[in-house]
């Protein structure tokens, strides 16, 4: 969807919704990870790429410390006084949380409220940081509304508070990765965040001048972040920092593991650790323009994942080996795991054919059949599509 659509239509749910205009309407693009999972809690390395796909808010300030909230999955109404951990629930939660933090955080006052309708191109629940896109759409309305700078060193802080927003309301222990894209990614470019100091860089990647595509195969099994399972892991990572004696598990290495004295907690060490330097060989790739060498390391991305990390699932397996088999440079899952999404790097010409193969795969298996989306990398950062008046 464009953003001349993704406007008028989150203009006009706001109009049906409340019954009056917006003060503007602003978006922020979905993500997918070419590499580097599971790393962003241990200080390491990731290299997302915005979509073009995006989350639209049409805002509304108010002055009574009010927050009304309106999407295709429901409403909710409360007050940021109410705001808790866990509370609200939901997708209202990313939003909710927003507000909460950049109060807290000072950007706005005790009275700021907002009346928000929500569209989005993003698809829910596919591992593409549909959450992120949400917070960090709302989290740039606020600070045009308030008029705190929106520059980068102003998208660092409205990121914190994204961030700040998930891990504190909406009670999902992910790290900056997914806001640090939403924010400040850039078209032709895949951004290499390092979550040991907060910076970030763009690095220049042209898929179409190489002949390639980006295959996004949603698997369509739900994609869950606060069941447990991830925080079970960035446990098991941060634990076996601590027992390493280091900082973080970006500063040890693959031999130093065996003194865990615990098979799980070396597994899950080895991803990372191996896991980092999968994303410093892809950049020293992109960096020399041997775009199409970087697929044998998706791969291995993913079987670390998988075997490793035990965070890939039959769909998942099943979307990688079929586009594989089908002839992709190399494939992975995206994400936080357990569901979601999957990657294949392809030659473009042959989208097509390795979609059909994963879905004619997913159907031998007995799988929901998966949906396509083909990305380049054109999708830009948190951005205002409409004037504040």
């Amino acid at each position: 969807m464009a953003d001349a659509e993704l406007a008028a239509t989150a203009a006009d749910r706001f109009r049906a919704a409340f019954g009056d205009e917006p003060d503007g309407v602003w978006a922020a693009p979905g993500r997918v990870n070419l590499i580097g999972e599971h790393v962003d809690y241990a200080g390491g390395l990731s290299l997302p790429i915005a979509l073009a796909h995006s989350t639209a808010v049409a805002v509304r300030e108010r002055t009574d410390g009010r927050l009304r909230f309106r999407s295709h999955l429901g409403a909710w109404d409360g007050a940021v006084d109410e705001v808790a951990p866990g509370e609200p629930s939901g997708w209202p939660a990313y939003l909710a949380g927003v507000v909460w933090a950049m109060r807290r955080g000072g950007v706005c006052g005790n009275s700021f409220g907002v009346d928000v309708a929500v569209v989005s191109s993003v698809p829910v629940g596919a591992g593409l940081s549909s959450s992120a896109a949400l917070e960090c759409a709302l989290a740039i309305a606020v600070a045009d509304l308030v008029g705190t700078p929106t520059d980068d060193a102003g998208r660092c802080v409205l990121a914190a508070a994204c961030v700040a927003a998930e891990n504190g309301i909406a009670l999902a222990p992910t790290g900056g990765m997914d806001q640090a894209i939403a924010l400040r990614g850039r078209a032709g470019h895949a951004l290499l965040v390092d979550s040991g100091d907060g910076s970030v860089a763009p690095v220049p990647l042209d898929l179409a001048a190489a002949g390639l595509a980006l295959l996004v195969i949603d698997t369509r099994a739900p994609h869950r972040l606060v069941d447990g399972q991830y925080a079970e892991r960035r446990r098991s990572v941060e634990t076996a920092a601590t027992v390493l004696g280091v900082p973080t598990l970006r500063y040890a290495s693959e031999g130093e593991l065996g003194q865990l004295g615990d098979l799980l907690l070396a597994r899950r060490g080895r991803h990372v650790v191996t896991e980092i330097e999968r994303v410093r060989e892809t950049l020293r790739l992109l960096e020399s323009g041997n775009v199409r060498d970087i697929g044998p390391l998706l791969t291995a991305s993913h079987i670390s994942l998988r075997d490793d990390f035990e965070v890939s699932c039959p769909e998942l397996d099943s979307a990688v080996d079929a586009a594989l088999a089908a002839g992709a440079h190399g494939a992975r899952m995206t994400g936080g795991g357990f569901g979601g999404s999957a990657i294949a790097l392809v030659d473009a010409a042959d989208v097509e054919r390795v979609a059909g193969q994963v879905l004619s795969n997913a159907r031998t298996r007995g799988l929901v059949d998966p949906a396509f989306l083909r990305s380049g990398t054109g999708g830009v950062a948190a951005r205002r599509l409409t004037p504040v008046p």
